[in-house]
């Protein structure tokens, strides 16, 4: 039985309330359950009980098993000293062991809740956690309300922009705190599109943005460092005079920069099974268009509201070699596609999206995360495999929102099986309830 499971029984008060008493007897009221707590310590507070006809306020304790209370050592823990009823599914403290109690030695009423569950709550829960498919809830998905499907997906976006932001943080700090510096690795990482993510974080790490920008008036310069950087200018195998000017190019700037023990190895980037379009070498002439166009990167993503604005100032076509080639030596029958308005999407939702949560946190001024949501309200939906399904329950993803809470819900509820954590899945479980007699 997972605690998580007596968590629900817990909030919802999904079991029979009346004449509870406690394994010594005394009888329990229930005036409110307290509220879940998610950091370390009890798993509810500001409870408020009827415990022997005394009135009582504090903390409650979940527990699979009364012993548990002594397996997890709470006994001598302090913390817990404030429990004023531990909740147990079963009962399984021999009467002449060890009873459970607070640091100080005074008792802990404990209520099992076995026997005052409806079996058949139960067996739902488990015909729905053991459900073989990807979204657990599939074959009921259609008869959930919409109210609680659009509260569900809300929690869900949140939880995914905190998150994100998270990540964003520690980018930040890794950076010595400067916005520019992240906003330019955050943005070199989401345009190796995951497969050559790594790499492209490891470059930018490299390659410090304000050697860029003192470069920004010749193109060709910033190319040469990051290539070269790259590690993608050592062994070409069919040179031309373009691939002649960036290793001249790179020999001087690498010295200036310090930046020949910083080089990515070429065996670092994925090539097997990508579309052309998605080769890292276009994708690095594409950003080194994209910092020598703009001045300020965290500017632009900052201080734009409007995302067709946004999306207009990301859409760039990479120098001209790069318009006839994939790769270097190689020109290309049909031109080389720019950073056309998909890219631009791609990048809004993943490094935009979440730098404005962050610099929201940080500057203690919801109105970036505000912007954050309104951007993805005005983008269109990704479309993928998981999106698919969604909308093949009937979903209905119409925007960025809808698809970027969509995947959230996916990864960290239904893979994971987090059902009663999800208003989904609790609710199926809800609307299905019967009080036992």
């Amino acid at each position: 039985m997972p605690e998580t499971f007596l968590y629900f029984l817990w909030q919802y008060q999904y079991f029979t309330t009346t004449q509870l008493l406690t394994t010594d007897g005394e009888a329990v009221q229930v005036l409110h359950p307290g509220f879940r707590n998610y950091n370390a310590g009890p798993d509810f507070t500001n409870a408020r009980l009827l415990i022997g006809g005394q009135e009582w306020g504090g903390t409650v304790e979940m527990h699979t098993k009364t012993t548990d209370w002594l397996a997890h050592r709470h006994q001598h823990d302090r913390a817990y000293d404030n429990v004023i009823l531990h909740v147990v599914w079963q009962d399984d403290q021999p009467a002449t062991s060890r009873r459970v109690e607070r640091t100080n030695g005074t008792p802990l009423p404990t209520l099992p809740l076995q026997n005052l569950t409806d079996p058949a709550l139960l067996t739902r829960y488990g015909t729905l956690t053991d459900s073989p498919d990807a979204i657990p809830c599939a074959s009921q998905f259609r008869s959930v309300q919409p109210l609680r499907l659009t509260s569900m997906l809300d929690k869900a976006m949140l939880q995914r922009l905190e998150r994100k932001a998270d990540g964003v943080h520690e980018l930040f700090r890794q950076c010595g705190s400067d916005w520019e510096e992240t906003a330019y690795r955050l943005l070199a990482m989401n345009m190796g599109f995951k497969i050559n993510a790594d790499p492209m974080a490891q470059l930018s790490r490299a390659v410090p943005l304000k050697a860029v920008l003192k470069h920004r008036d010749v193109l060709l310069q910033a190319e040469a460092m990051l290539f070269g950087t790259a590690g993608m200018l050592d062994a070409v195998e069919q040179p031309d005079e373009y691939v002649a000017v960036l290793q001249r190019e790179y020999r001087f700037l690498a010295v200036k920069y310090q930046l020949t023990d910083r080089q990515v190895t070429p065996q670092a980037w994925k090539w097997g099974k990508l579309r052309p379009a998605n080769f890292p070498t276009l994708r690095l002439a594409q950003l080194a268009r994209l910092l020598t166009r703009h001045a300020s990167l965290f500017s632009l993503f900052v201080g734009t509201a409007d995302a067709e604005t946004l999306l207009k100032g990301l859409q760039i076509t990479p120098s001209d070699y790069w318009q006839t080639h994939y790769r270097f030596g190689k020109t290309t029958e049909k031109a080389a596609p720019s950073l056309g308005l998909n890219s631009a999407v791609n990048i809004v939702i993943n490094t935009v999206v979440p730098l404005l949560a962050a610099y929201a946190h940080h500057r203690g001024q919801p109105a970036y995360v505000d912007r954050a949501i309104a951007l993805l309200e005005q983008l269109p939906p990704e479309k993928n495999r998981l999106t698919d399904d969604w909308n093949t329950l009937g979903l209905g993803i119409r925007t960025a929102f809808d698809s970027q809470a969509a995947i959230e819900l996916y990864n960290e509820f239904c893979t994971q099986k987090k059902c009663l954590s999800c208003q989904v899945g609790a609710g199926l479980l809800k609307s299905q309830q019967v009080t036992l007699s």
